[in-house]
């Protein structure tokens, strides 16, 4: 019989953040005392995977890991590069309100996160992850701190290229996850006296959302086959409430190191991060190696977004594939099958497919009125009433005695 999962609770972000740390670095044997119990040495693991609904916290966890990397004489050395929502917060558009032409994204060069990137090339280095989800050039100009997009369009039959164009906010994520793949890129392969060579630590938080499942596996199997071929030992923690990349960066995230020469086996912890709402006690449970199946965690995430009324392009995608594989699986090779008898079968066919067409962009949500959120909860409780997955990942599972936490609230 298999043994069964262990939660672990905890009292605070921090103390997560700490277990982070552990889980990275290793675990130490300390000798026995009269006052506490010894420890046996644990080896450290090259990775930390965490799946997270949205608002649990996963953002403000990786500032908390951030922080504990910080020495405490001198905040200016960190030991922790990280790319979350602050991330996207160093990019503003500088728009010309005036004539409209000179437009540009204006970055916070002061930050660290920029440090001595002028004459590294660091743009040929974006080229390559860029181009294959976008079509558009960009010039960097670090005296002036700031960005300008061009691209070639086609005009009266030639080619033309279109400077300081403003590119769509779906497009502007995109270039900043591949503006951060190129910093991380150096990171993992910097040597001492290089301009990262102070990272020993990478956390990402959800590198880009709204994606639906192809764009998501591309996303996922880039990131994993760049963070496999690091040169140096940077520890890496990734957090997402996509169920789909979480179980593709499990995957992904085993075997030997990509490096020639490196005979390594990688090393990885995967963890489901809950809280319930407005409890200041989280759960942490350790996933084993066997991470929670897709669907479920991706009707969990359906149900949610039914709750709270946040619905996007991407959740109808989500439904629509889960649709179709449960017909699949049972032999047959439409959608429609997931409500045969049910009086509104045609009109939820029908919304389904205008909705989730493949001509809606994959990196933006778009905008639902209440309507077509209320239907898209009926559709949602029409196939859970007839195939009703269970949801509960956390609950009921056994729950270990926590770690040491803090006694502040988070």
């Amino acid at each position: 019989m298999s043994k069964s999962p262990i939660i672990t609770k905890f009292r605070s972000l921090k103390s997560i953040a700490r277990k982070f740390r552990r889980d990275l670095k290793g675990v130490h044997k300390r000798k026995k005392t009269a006052t506490r119990k010894g420890t046996s040495p644990l080896t450290g693991n090259d990775f930390v995977l965490v799946f997270a609904h949205n608002g649990v916290g996963k953002t403000r966890l990786s500032m908390e890991f951030k922080e504990l990397g910080k020495v405490e004489e001198d905040e200016e050395k960190r030991d922790t590069l990280y790319f979350n929502a602050f991330t996207e917060d160093l990019f503003d558009w500088d728009n010309d309100l005036d004539e409209d032409k000179d437009r540009k994204i204006k970055f916070k060069a002061r930050s660290k996160f920029f440090d001595g990137l002028d004459g590294m090339g660091i743009e040929e280095l974006i080229r390559p992850h860029l181009h294959r989800h976008a079509d558009f050039d960009f010039r960097i100009n670090y005296a002036e701190a700031e960005i300008r997009f061009e691209r070639n369009v086609t005009v009266a039959g030639s080619r033309k290229r279109i400077e300081d164009i403003k590119i769509s906010r779906g497009e502007e994520n995109i270039f900043i996850w591949c503006f951060f793949l190129a910093i991380l890129e150096m990171a993992i392969e910097a040597k001492r006296g290089d301009s990262y060579d102070w990272v020993k630590f990478v956390y990402i938080d959800d590198p880009i959302s709204s994606l639906d499942e192809h764009n998501s596996i591309a996303v996922a199997s880039g990131l994993a086959g760049l963070l496999k071929k690091a040169s140096n030992d940077v520890k890496v923690v990734i957090s997402t409430h996509h169920g789909l990349f979480f179980n593709v960066m499990f995957n992904e995230l085993k075997g030997k190191r990509a490096l020639k020469g490196d005979s390594r086996e990688i090393k990885r912890k995967a963890y489901i991060l809950h809280r319930n709402h407005e409890s200041v006690i989280y759960s942490l449970r350790d996933t084993g190696e066997s991470p929670f199946l897709h669907h479920v965690a991706a009707l969990n995430e359906l149900q949610m977004a039914s709750k709270s009324g946040e619905v996007t392009q991407y959740h109808f995608n989500t439904l629509r594939s889960i649709l179709e594989k449960t017909a699949i699986f049972f032999g047959r090779q439409h959608l429609s099958t997931c409500f045969e008898g049910h009086p509104n079968k045609k009109l939820y066919v029908r919304f389904l497919n205008v909705r989730s067409h493949s001509k809606y962009s994959v990196f933006e949500p778009d905008d639902f009125d209440p309507s077509e959120k209320k239907v898209f909860r009926e559709i949602l409780a029409a196939f859970l009433s007839r195939y009703p997955f269970s949801s509960d990942l956390l609950t009921s599972l056994p729950v270990a005695a926590a770690l040491p936490a803090q006694p502040h609230a988070p």
